[in-house]
């Protein structure tokens, strides 16, 4: 599909103006195709003038401008010539389109639990030419009225109110206010639905029928969770919700956590919980609802220009997610869980080769934008605010924002208009601080220098700021510093002071005056309150108080920032994996925040796989299933903290027979319920250790016929080391175009295990072989997440990065595939020097 470039998207909103979208769907034609008529009236500024319309149909059957009959013959991949334009236009297409598989476009998927049929519309980033006829860029808004006819005993909803009532298997919904192309949606099948209202607000939940049971055991939370975020949104904000109703539908198969369609957001369906979760894993529902909420000011009332304002969408987002999550849920700790798990994805994303600024200065076309939805656009965007917060202050911040929503509304905007509203709001000129937070990319680094006397007093206390030589830019930071001594059997918080680093006046080494004389603190701690996006390293006595103070510790967020700190060190390989898998062993067993036990672990899982060879794989591996031990004998029985152990142990043991007993209800701890989700996880496990055959997958797979047992079952058979069926699943993985893309996904992340390469060493040369005619024939967001998958990222020899650079060196490489395999090979760079370091 050709990909729209950001000149032609700005030469053709100079000449058109979109006044409105009528969409009417037919679902009743058949398993593979619908019918789609799209009727658009628009201006031109220059009358005979020709532009394009974009549709991907399976079958172009008429179009008509103005009266007069368009060759179809005239398509052009997804383009069709509109020529000699009058000043109003109306274009009417008629369309035979695909249903697909990929979760573009207008998905449709079969639920293996009872047979139903499901759909829903992704419109996101250029798929709605998939479903209707459309100027298929951002700022080319405009109010759509939507008619379906569905078979019956369906549902419908879209992003309008339902217009009267269903009649016949018509569906006729009110116009909408001005949307964006990439945020039609619309949803049909024998959908299960609550309903609920809120300060004047209809609220809806959708989910398919097999999981209703499990959605009415979760109504409450989700229906209070929405009330508690739209409440905390209509105090922060002037513009009360602006799209009439606020439904939300879990659906399946959905390629992103979620979707911001207004008045209709879509959310995968994992987010219904069928088994036991901790209570990090409700926080990431209840801030995924947060954050998709904050889009409704963030994307839809106001939309970027272009992509390249992505971050005004994402890191607004991501930002308010979390902070109205922290502020108006019962999820008080979400900064925590930001600091670990999505400020660690941030971090990782700016430190390699594909890194770009959060606001680049442009982004040629919509196949680049979609390359960065990464870690910088949301989790380090959400960060650069957050210190933007900081420095501004709340009050100055929130009467920008709502500035800037009273001058846009239902219109677009740019970078330029958001700083220029905060700094008539603020007083103050933010372009310098643009400059460096939002247009230069990578990551700093903030060292804490101390001396001290004889007698035990700081004489010098010293942050130095450093900054790679690929990009050397050092920031100003506000940032807290902590300084925590022992008490007892207990660590206390003896002073916090917030410091302003200024790289223009100190030249990157801020001495802190406040602290000479000062008796020195057992941990000195940098970044206190996580306040700024840098790495930070402690002076060599705090670190070396670490192990002791950790444990000991009460603030669940300098606990993150203490992890944060010793991961990143390791995966920068100064300090060693062994150093990090001891502190796990001291700290972790008396862990009290769940997210923090699932982070660590995962975080420190991975870097075992790669960074250690399989003789200190192993050993390592032991001392964390050691941990895991300890503290499944000391956390409450049944809550979340003796959960995430219990899936921390899974993941590290390779005691067959243990695992094994569990599935049968031998020697499973009290409290844990070995519910469907738990009996797979087991059960992957064996897979992986070669304990289990296929017959055993095969029968768990028949007493569980739901997607998710689907999905496991082919992640399980992938992850068998049998070579006949990693070769079945590796020819699914390449060319099988007719599973859908969560059971492609599923085979790709089952395939490479570190207890298996010598078994996959074959595969690693048949990846790069065979990798890019993959990335030719799928879409492109289904490919990137193949590719990223199927890396054989347990392959940590020179051998594959010679054979990764030989594809890059190739110029027919789609460039989703050519990032990926560019990140996965610094990854590679980084295990190779920890092995050589080690």
């Amino acid at each position: 599909m050709t990909s729209l470039t950001r000149a032609e998207a700005a030469d053709r909103a100079a000449l058109l103006t979109v006044d409105s979208y009528a969409i009417d769907l037919d679902l009743t034609t058949g398993d593979t195709r619908f019918r789609s008529t799209t009727t658009i009236r628009f201006r031109a500024a220059r009358p005979g003038s020709t532009t394009f319309v974009e549709v991907k149909p399976a079958q172009l059957r008429s179009v008509r401008l103005n009266g007069s009959p368009v060759d179809p013959a005239a398509l052009d991949d997804n383009r069709l010539p509109l020529p000699d334009l009058r000043a109003e236009n109306v274009l009417v297409v008629e369309a035979e389109m695909a249903y697909t598989r990929t979760g573009e476009g207008l998905h449709r998927f079969v639920d293996p639990a009872d047979g139903e049929t499901y759909l829903y519309a992704m419109s996101f980033l250029d798929d709605g030419q998939r479903i209707f006829a459309g100027f298929d860029q951002p700022d080319l808004k405009a109010p759509v009225t939507l008619s379906v006819t569905a078979p019956p005993g369906w549902l419908v909803a879209a992003n309008g109110a339902l217009e009267g009532t269903a009649t016949d298997g018509r569906w006729r919904f009110e116009t909408t206010r001005p949307l964006a192309t990439y945020l039609v949606s619309l949803i049909a099948g024998p959908y299960h639905v609550r309903h609920d209202e809120h300060d004047g607000v209809p609220l809806a939940v959708y989910c398919r029928r097999s999981l209703a049971a499990h959605l009415d055991k979760d109504i409450d939370e989700i229906f209070t969770v929405t009330r508690q975020c739209l409440d905390r949104f209509h105090q922060l904000f002037d513009v009360r919700y602006p799209f009439g109703k606020y439904d939300q539908a879990f659906v399946p198969e959905l390629n992103a956590g979620a979707m911001e369609n207004p008045g209709l957001v879509t959310l995968r369906d994992d987010y219904v919980f069928r088994s036991a979760v901790t209570d990090s894993q409700r926080e990431l529902r209840a801030c995924t609802i947060a954050h998709e909420m904050a889009h409704m000011w963030f994307g839809d009332l106001v939309t970027m220009r272009w992509w390249d304002d992505l971050w005004l969408n994402e890191s607004f987002a991501e930002y308010l997610g979390s902070r109205v999550t922290a502020e108006a849920t019962r999820f008080t700790d979400a900064w925590t869980t930001f600091g670990l798990r999505r400020k660690g994805w941030g971090y990782a994303a700016d430190q390699r080769p594909s890194t770009h600024p959060v606001a680049p200065d442009e982004v040629v076309d919509s196949a680049q934008a979609l390359l960065n939805f990464d870690g910088i656009s949301y989790a380090k965007g959400a960060s650069v605010l957050r210190q933007l917060v900081a420095w501004l202050g709340d009050e100055a911040f929130l009467a920008g924002l709502n500035a800037h929503f009273a001058e846009h509304a239902y219109g677009n905007a740019t970078l330029a208009d958001l700083l220029a509203a905060l700094c008539r709001a603020s007083g103050r000129d933010l372009s310098g601080w643009a400059d460096g937070w939002l247009r230069q990319a990578q990551v700093n680094t903030l060292r804490v220098e101390v001396e001290v006397d004889g007698a035990g007093r700081y004489t010098e206390v010293a942050v130095v700021q450093t900054a790679p030589a690929s990009h050397p830019v050092l920031r100003p930071h506000r940032i807290g510093l902590g300084l925590f001594d022992r008490s007892g059997a207990g660590v206390v918080l003896r002073e916090r002071l917030e410091i302003d680093l200024d790289p223009a006046t100190d030249g990157g080494r801020t001495v802190v005056e406040g602290l000479r004389g000062q008796v020195a603190a057992d941990l000195l701690l940098p970044n206190h309150g996580d306040l700024t996006f840098a790495k930070v390293r402690l002076d060599d006595a705090s670190a070396a108080a670490v192990p002791v103070i950790l444990p000991a510790l009460d603030d669940s967020l300098a606990r993150a920032v203490l992890w944060t700190e010793m991961v990143e060190a390791v995966r920068d390989a100064e300090r060693p994996v062994g150093e990090l898998v001891a502190l796990v062993v001291a700290a972790l067993p008396v862990e009290t925040e769940v997210v923090v036990v699932e982070d660590v672990l995962r975080a420190t899982g991975r870097l075992v796989d790669r960074h250690l060879d399989p003789a200190a794989r192993s050993v390592a591996l032991g001392h964390l299933t050691r941990a895991c031990d300890r503290l499944l004998a000391t956390a409450a029985p049944g809550g979340s903290v003796q959960l995430a152990a219990a899936h921390g142990l899974i993941a590290a043991t390779d005691d067959a027979a243990r695992l094994a007993g569990w599935l049968t209800g031998d020697g499973v701890p009290v409290g844990i319920e070995v519910d469907d989700d738990l009996r797979w996880m087991l059960l992957y496990r064996l897979a992986v250790l070669g304990a289990v055959d296929q017959a055993a997958i095969d029968a768990e797979a028949a007493r569980d016929r739901s997607a998710a047992g689907a999905e496991w079952a082919a992640r399980c058979t992938a992850a068998r080391p049998d070579p006949a069926g990693k070769e079945r699943a590796w020819r699914a993985v390449i060319g099988d175009l007719e599973l859908s893309n969560r059971l492609i996904e599923a085979r790709a992340a089952g395939f490479w295990q570190p207890e298996q390469v010598e078994l996959t060493e074959p595969y690693v040369e048949r990846y790069f072989a065979e990798m890019p005619a993959m990335a030719r024939v799928r879409t492109p967001w289904v490919a990137d997440e193949i590719a990223q998958l199927a890396f054989p990222a347990y392959a940590v020899a020179p051998r594959t990065r010679e054979l990764a650079a030989a594809m890059l060196a190739r110029d027919d490489i789609e460039p989703g595939l050519r990032r990926m395999v560019t990140d996965a090979d610094d990854d590679l760079r980084r295990a190779l020097a920890a092995r050589t370091a080690s």
